[in-house]
């Protein structure tokens, strides 16, 4: 089972490059789930909040760019006919209808087309330098419910359709391509799972498949103690275990879908990850060992904001209000980063959802004085020591600390 990120797929070098890897592996049964190529997820954004403001002309324009990118593309890398038109014109029908349905509805529709249009030209490339290989839409095997941008699996059905779909298909080819993060309904309309889904994607289909290990291949050596980017210090990690992975998900790191987990440790199948630029370097294994001396691990999400709930008539927040905001935040699909409870307020850190941070806030209102802090960062570190809380909030105003004997978390300005 490999997982191909939007870095791995975002040149033709890069295409090329993937289709070394996979001929290392020339026999083997792979699944291969490939996300959206390079920035397109990000541009497909623009897409969908263009058309939902009324914007059609800028919306076309931004989709157009998208358009000229991947037939460039096809046709630099000698591809006379990848499919590339039919999800041209499926997203361009879309975008001159008016939305009448939620935005995170017509976010799907419009930014699943990321991962159909990268697969239709890798898999058609592969083919071209003697790979063979069946292409699949996703969307005809993951089935979910209908909760926009953060689908649930409905597991039972997906894999009626693994059995009946995807394993007839190994009889046939050795190597089966697919995309990662889209899933649909019932009623056959698209949903995504949540950002970096593609990793669970493939986690579920490790699981359903009964794989021997599932391997993502990123742009780095294997997972890191940080985000490069954003601390210049980060070191590699030779060996993690579930555990540790799954809590460095839940706080937000991005090496890894917080889902992904627990379809392989389920059945204890162990996740490589590897670097697709040096694909013979050692890489991370996550397994389900105890492990010791683990670095400081660094996890910063920016776009935060802090919401401040005083209760209006100066009861105790524990006597049902905090019940109430944590229905308003199921009846959002809404989760809170940080929550701290005192006599008669609460504290919720989330993320900067325009939307959905305005229905809470006004949801809200009828029980709490809401007050509202935009443009903060939430640090969170494992394993932390007093010297990189020091190093990392030098010249920082935290505004708000919780922490446990291996976890602390400080909200900072940005």
């Amino acid at each position: 089972m490999f997982k191909f990120g939007g870095a791995s797929v975002s040149t033709i070098e890069r295409i090329q490059n993937v289709s070394k890897i996979l001929k290392n592996y020339s026999g083997q049964h792979l699944l291969v789930v490939v996300s959206a190529m390079g920035k397109t997820t990000n541009a497909l954004e623009k897409v969908a909040e263009s058309f939902f403001t009324g914007n059609t002309q800028e919306a076309l324009s931004f989709f157009d760019k998208i358009k000229k990118e991947h037939t460039d593309l096809s046709v630099n890398l000698h591809i006379e006919s990848s499919g590339l038109a039919d999800f041209f014109t499926e997203i361009e029908w879309l975008l001159h209808d008016k939305p009448v349905r939620s935005y995170d509805y017509y976010y799907d529709q419009i930014v699943s087309a990321g991962e159909l249009l990268s697969t239709s030209i890798v898999g058609t490339y592969f083919e071209s330098v003697g790979i063979a290989n069946q292409w699949i839409d996703v969307r005809d095997i993951i089935r979910t419910d209908n909760n926009f941008r953060d689908a649930a699996i409905n597991l039972d059905v997906t894999q009626s359709h693994i059995i009946e779909k995807i394993k007839p298909l190994f009889e046939r080819t050795s190597i089966i391509i697919t995309q990662g993060f889209i899933g649909a309904t019932d009623e056959n309309e698209s949903t995504t799972l949540g950002r970096e889904g593609s990793d669970y994607t493939a986690a579920v289909f490790a699981n359903l498949l009964d794989a021997e290990s599932q391997t993502i291949w990123k742009d780095v050596q294997g997972v890191l103690n940080a985000d490069p980017k954003q601390y210049n210090k980060a070191e590699w990690i030779r060996e993690l275990n579930y555990k540790e992975v799954i809590e460095m998900a839940y706080y937000g790191a991005q090496v890894i879908h917080p889902k992904t987990i627990k379809p392989l440790q389920n059945k204890n199948i162990p996740l490589h990850v590897k670097s697709f630029l040096e694909p013979g370097d050692e890489g991370t294994i996550v397994h389900n060992k105890n492990l010791q001396g683990l670095p400081p691990i660094i996890v910063y999400k920016t776009n935060q904001v802090l919401m401040q709930l005083s209760s209006k008539d100066f009861s105790f927040v524990n006597e049902g209000l905090t019940a109430e905001l944590y229905n308003m935040f199921d009846k959002l699909k809404f989760k809170p980063n940080l929550t701290q409870n005192a006599a008669i307020s609460l504290l919720c850190v989330v993320d900067g959802h325009e939307e959905k941070v305005g229905l809470l806030a006004h949801t809200a209102a009828d029980l709490f004085d809401v007050q509202i802090t935009k443009g903060l960062t939430l640090l969170t570190i494992r394993h932390f020591n007093e010297a990189i809380v020091k190093e990392l909030c030098n010249d920082k105003t935290v505004i708000l600390q919780q922490q446990t004997p291996e976890t602390i978390q400080l909200l900072t300005t940005a």
